[in-house]
C-alpha cells in the first residue's frame, strides 16, 4: 500500500470507498493517487502552481488548472460525492464565499486548517515574533497565507456558509491524530480535519 503524508491520510480515512472526490488545491495529487489506489475512488484536482500540476498529471492525476477564488462555479452542483480542501482555505481571499460555493459542488465537505492558536504560536507572539510552526513554516514576508484562525473561529465561518460540523479532528504538528484531542484542542493542536455537512439545499 503506497504511503501518504500523516494528515492526508486521516482524511482519506473519512472518505468511502468508491466515492467521487474534487481535491481543491491538490498540489502533487499525492491525496487522490492515494485514494484512486486504495479506496477505488474516482475524482479530480484543481491547482494552480504550474510545476505541481505537471507533476501530478505525469503521475496519472487528473488536474484542472483553475482559481479557486473566481471560477469554482465551473463545477455542476452535486457533481462530486465529497469536495476536500486541505489546508488551503488561508490562502483563499475569500474563504466564506469559497465554501459557499463548495457546499453546492458536494454534499460533502472536509476542509483541513492550521491553527493560529497552537501554543508554538502563541510562543512566539509573546516573543514578539510572528507565528511560525510546522503547520504555519513561512516567514511573515513570504506566506501565502492571507488568514489565519484558531480552531475556536472556524465554526462560525461554516455556519455562514451553511455548512454544519459533522466531525473535527484534532492533529498534531506531526499531522497524526492529536492524542486526548478533547483536551485544550484550541491550545495544543497544530492544525484540524473538519467534516462538513451541508445544510438545506
Amino acid at each position: 500500500m503506497s504511503r501518504v503524508r500523516n494528515d492526508l491520510y486521516q482524511v482519506a480515512n473519512r472518505i468511502p470507498l468508491g466515492s467521487h472526490v474534487l481535491d481543491l488545491g491538490c498540489g502533487e495529487g499525492e491525496l487522490l493517487r492515494w485514494l484512486f489506489t486504495n479506496r477505488a475512488c474516482s475524482g479530480t484536482g484543481v491547482e494552480h502552481e504550474p510545476g505541481s500540476v505537471l507533476k501530478a498529471m505525469e503521475s496519472g492525476v487528473p488536474v484542472l488548472d483553475l482559481d479557486i477564488d473566481t471560477q469554482l462555479d465551473l463545477f455542476a452542483p452535486d457533481s462530486y460525492d465529497y469536495v476536500v480542501l486541505s489546508r488551503t482555505l488561508q490562502a483563499i481571499r475569500r474563504p466564506d464565499i469559497a465554501l459557499k460555493q463548495m457546499r453546492k459542488i458536494a454534499p460533502r465537505l472536509i476542509v483541513t486548517m492550521p491553527n493560529f492558536g497552537f501554543w508554538r504560536n502563541r510562543t512566539r507572539l509573546l516573543s514578539g515574533h510572528m507565528p511560525q510552526s510546522k503547520d504555519l513554516p513561512f516567514n511573515w514576508y513570504e506566506t501565502p497565507n492571507l488568514h489565519h484562525s484558531t480552531l475556536v473561529d472556524m465554526p462560525p465561518l461554516f455556519e455562514v456558509a451553511q455548512l454544519r460540523v459533522a466531525g473535527r479532528v484534532p492533529l498534531a504538528e506531526s499531522g497524526k491524530i492529536l492524542p486526548l484531542g478533547s483536551v485544550f484542542p484550541n491550545l495544543r493542536a497544530g492544525s484540524a480535519i473538519y467534516v462538513l455537512e451541508r445544510i438545506g439545499s
